[in-house]
């Protein structure tokens, strides 16, 4: 039983934890963490742990970084709020909606600023049905996400994603929703089929679920680059070159969720540049602010604006928006981050290091626990396995990955265990030394993880 110290208990007593198992969060009590340095995290004990995950896959330019604080800071003498209602607005929030217009690949004409990626998928949900009813196609309103998938917890995002964890208990999915095959060819490819022909069983499948269903009522098509919370699930590279026409023949927008992927994760500033494809729309999130504000932005095609401006004479107000659309202090933290990322070449010191921490990645295929590995740039996994050969997954209910994850906290790494798939996400900033000593400590647990494993006899015989 682990002894809970006076500030956990504290916590226990007031906090209700999003995403918790409560029974095992009540028996082992939270990690409090009290600071953060670079990529760096301290607990109430004052030990060190390195970011393994980058918060939760957004702290890119790590912690304490004082020239965004002072960002912060000064914005806040200036102007502390300013919605964006109706006919009001602020210049900082201006200037932002300016530089993502510039930067993220496509032609889009307005951005929509809210505060998390969840909020921004439901923007992106209620625009596509917004848009369908204003130009005479009320039918047209299905969305398809995948299997795996992971776009959020509000309502529409929750029904989006394709993990039935995220519906349990609350209704879910909306009527509505569908989900079609998780790209995974480790897992999920038939026997002898290579890369290509299973994504163009795919596609076929896809396909075939859209004529089904009548592609007059389907709208869009939802997808993230690589999956993150589905455990960094990479599609093989010609997977979107093959869906991408399916969707465009069938007039079915295409929503890029690259909450996860955006500003330099996967090797390029876009995880639509990394598998060469060109959304409709794109959700942004997480680092474009390195979380040291809540921000997301919605990249709304002209398209979809003209049709809703044309409509406003009859339909009125845009009911839509949120208290803090484009809060000027987070607007003026945006800002500084991509100004980091230009000046100080951010998303190119990026790519270089995730060679590097790929080569370290693909290092641990020989281990004996691990089944695949698979990642893009500074993004990455090892699936764990009960028998390589054979690539029997371990139960469910014997927890290895769970078991890892523990030693690795306990090895002064936080990373994060979707199932058994071990991942890893570091801060962009990471120093080639710093993504050595994650390695030294990820495989210390997976070495420590083996042990176990073997003294409990699950291992394949």
């Amino acid at each position: 039983m682990t002894k809970i110290s006076t500030i956990q208990k504290r916590d226990l007593d007031s906090i209700f934890h999003p995403m918790a198992n409560f029974s095992e969060l009540n028996e082992a009590g939270p990690l409090m963490v009290v600071r953060g340095e670079g990529i760096y995290l301290y607990d109430e004990h004052d030990n060190q742990y390195i970011d393994g995950l980058a918060g939760l896959w957004c702290t890119s330019l790590g912690y304490a970084n004082e020239e965004i604080a002072e960002t912060a800071y000064e914005q806040m003498k200036k102007l502390s709020y300013q919605h964006l209602f109706k006919d009001k607005s602020s210049v900082i929030s201006m200037e932002l909606a300016e530089k993502l217009k510039e930067m993220v690949p496509g032609n889009f004409s307005k951005v929509f600023f809210g505060l998390s990626g969840s909020d921004a998928n439901d923007t992106q949900i209620k625009l596509v049905r917004y848009y369908n009813n204003v130009i005479g196609r009320p039918e047209k309103k299905k969305i398809i996400g995948r299997k795996k998938g992971y776009h959020g917890i509000a309502s529409y995002a929750a029904s989006a994603t394709g993990n039935e964890m995220y519906h349990k208990g609350f209704d879910l999915p909306i009527e509505g929703f569908y989900h079609v095959d998780c790209p995974h060819y480790y897992w999920n490819a038939e026997e002898g089929e290579s890369e290509e022909g299973y994504c163009d069983r795919l596609a076929t499948n896809l396909e075939n679920f859209i004529i089904k269903q009548d592609p007059k009522t389907v709208a869009a098509f939802i997808a993230e680059p690589i999956m993150g919370a589905g455990g960094v699930i990479v599609p093989p590279d010609m997977y979107f070159k093959k869906i991408h026409p399916v969707l465009k023949k069938y007039d079915i927008l295409f929503i890029a969720d690259e909450v996860v992927t955006g500003f330099g994760r996967t090797g390029n500033p876009f995880g639509c540049e990394t598998f060469d494809f060109t959304p409709d729309t794109v959700t942004l999130a997480k680092s474009l602010t390195s979380a040291y504000q809540p921000l997301s932005a919605v990249m709304i095609p002209d398209f979809i604006y003209q049709a809703i401006l044309s409509a406003s004479k009859e339909m009125g107000i845009f009911g839509h928006g949120f208290t803090y659309s484009g809060h000027p202090v987070a607007a003026a933290v945006g800002l500084k981050v991509l100004e980091i990322y230009e000046r100080d070449k951010i998303f190119e010191k990026a790519s270089k290091l995730g060679v590097n921490f790929q080569e370290k990645l693909k290092s641990l295929a020989s281990h004996p626990l691990v089944g695949e590995v698979r990642g893009k740039g500074l993004i990455g996994a090892c699936e764990l396995v009960r028998d390589k050969k054979q690539k029997t997954p371990f139960p469910a209910d014997k927890a290895v990955g769970a078991y890892c994850l523990e030693r690795m906290k306990k090895n002064g790494l936080l990373a994060r265990a979707i199932g058994d798939a071990m991942c890893l996400c570091p801060p962009l900033i990471s120093s080639e030394d710093e993504i050595g000593e994650i390695f030294v400590r990820y495989t210390k647990s997976l070495d420590e993880t083996l042990d176990w494993a073997q003294r409990q006899g699950l291992l394949a015989a």
